[in-house]
């Protein structure tokens, strides 16, 4: 593809060197750059790709899309100087993979917790449907059976334009994907069409990064704000940012609640370990899943599935064959007749919602002993908030270290600790060792009793000090089990 066609859609301050050169491919990461490539400079918040652009020109960049024109130009390059490379990057990036958005159906969940259930629930029940289907989540990016590992919850626009065009190349008919609220920010998904979006809740959580609530807010609400008026919005009217998120959307909007009058609603008949049986718009259904958060997120499902065609008898009997995703409320039990329960909750909203299932199931029968800690690099302030959630709902914690990549694990456990007070400390210990808490939980844990292993989930490693060394915590309890 030509320069001239790639950049169509964008209005340039500047072009040096000719327009007529055929570019090959585009990327943002200077490693990757081979002869014919566009190369993005864009000013990131750790490094700015202005400074790699000498670099992309000696493995071959044929055109630089840039905000700041070098002082010294090679020959045969050219240079396109916009206002915001970050901006831009999205409509550059869906040019050059022909529009893959537009090719299928495409729909967007955003939300502090249950992006990744909602949007994996979603791409089995369409194929169960008979339909070719695509996924972007946390947990791993699929093209139907095809799996593509992952390392964030949402790709760099390129990346993600790539896997979308995969998906067209494929013959999918339907991709449904996360939308972090750093890749909102960031425009990753600048230029992609989607026939729906769907949120889920509102809670602290990458404050680090968006510095206030109201910034991590704002940055939701702007996915609906660019939402087409041919599109869809399924909102949770149960969480007080909701109807916020969409109040300037041009997209038609749809609720959902277990709480109140919504166009969705659902109510538990009842509960158990193995699954509940729900009544949703007027109609009982059982399945394989527990706690009222999951309700919420099986009426996302309900509600996103009959704005894109569906009947609601078609769409009740395919949601009973579903089956939690990996890591999210995941069993396992033991042969001393306790369960152990392995959550990816790593928010205080997320680990009270995990805690209310458990006790919802429980029902004063037995203890319930939680496992947690904080990530390193990340939100400090709920740091606290975590343990504090934790010591409330449980008979015994045990705080002990996460991923603290950079930082101390001693010390991200103290700012845990210290948002507890003498009182609540009497029935806290600390182990660093991951494993070793784990193994502790189980000792203390009787016939009756849960565990909840909580804030790694899916994740099959422990990142210390910049290395991921293979850790997992559905496989410690199996070998503690069967020792």
């Amino acid at each position: 593809m030509k320069i001239s066609e790639l950049i169509k859609d964008i209005r340039p301050i500047d072009i040096s060197g000719s327009i007529d050169t055929d570019i090959t491919g585009v990327n943002i990461d200077s490693r990757k750059i081979e002869a014919g490539h566009l190369f993005v400079a864009i000013k990131g918040t750790q490094v700015d790709g202005h400074q790699y652009i000498a670099k992309a020109i000696g493995q071959g960049a044929a055109a630089i899309l840039c905000e700041d024109m070098p002082e010294q130009k090679a020959e045969h390059v050219c240079y396109i100087r916009v206002d915001s490379t970050e901006d831009i990057v999205g409509l550059v990036a869906t040019r050059f993979y022909g529009d893959p958005s537009r090719k299928l159906k495409l729909v967007g969940v955003t939300g502090t917790n249950g992006k990744t259930t909602i949007a994996t629930l979603l791409y089995q029940m369409f194929r169960k449907f008979g339909h070719r289907c695509g996924l972007l989540s946390t947990v791993c990016n699929y093209i139907e059976d095809e799996a593509y590992p992952t390392e964030h919850t949402t790709p760099d626009p390129i990346e993600l334009n790539k896997m979308l065009a995969k998906m067209v190349e494929a013959g999918c008919e339907y991709a449904f994907m996360e939308c972090s609220s750093h890749a909102i920010h960031q425009r990753r998904i600048g230029g992609l069409r989607f026939e729906g979006g769907i949120f889920t809740n509102l809670t602290r959580d990458h404050l680090d990064y968006h510095k206030t609530f109201e910034n991590y807010r704002d940055a939701k609400k702007r996915f609906f704000d660019d939402l087409p008026k041919s599109a869809f919005a399924v909102i949770n009217a149960d969480d007080k940012n909701g109807m916020f998120m969409v109040q300037n959307t041009k997209a038609t909007v749809k609720t959902y609640s277990t709480r109140s009058m919504a166009d969705f609603r659902a109510r538990i008949l009842e509960c158990h370990f193995e699954g509940m049986y729900l009544e949703i718009d007027g109609r009982e259904v059982g399945v394989q899943f527990i706690g009222k958060f999951n309700v919420s997120n099986l009426l996302a499902v309900y509600g996103a599935a009959y704005m894109l065609g569906k009947k609601p008898e078609d769409i009740l009997l395919v949601l009973s064959t579903l089956k939690s995703v990996s890591g999210r409320l995941q069993p396992v039990h033991s042969p001393e007749g306790f369960t152990a329960i392995v959550d990816y909750a790593h928010t205080p909203d997320a680990l009270s919602n995990v805690l209310n299932a458990i006790h919802e199931v429980l029902n004063g029968k037995g203890q319930v002993i939680t496992v947690c800690g904080a990530g390193g690099n990340r939100d400090k302030g709920k740091r606290p908030l975590m343990a504090q959630e934790a010591v409330r709902q449980s008979d015994r914690v045990i705080i002990t270290s996460d991923n603290p990549r950079n930082e101390d694990p001693q010390a991200i456990i103290n700012d845990m600790l210290a948002g507890l007070t003498p009182q609540q400390m009497k029935k806290v210990i600390s182990i660093t060792d991951r494993r070793e808490a784990i193994r502790t939980a189980c000792m203390m844990a009787q016939k009756g009793d849960v565990i909840l292993v909580a804030g790694k989930g899916h994740e099959n490693y422990q990142e210390i000090q910049g290395v991921k060394h293979h850790f997992d915590d559905k496989e410690v309890l199996q070998d503690i089990f069967s020792a």
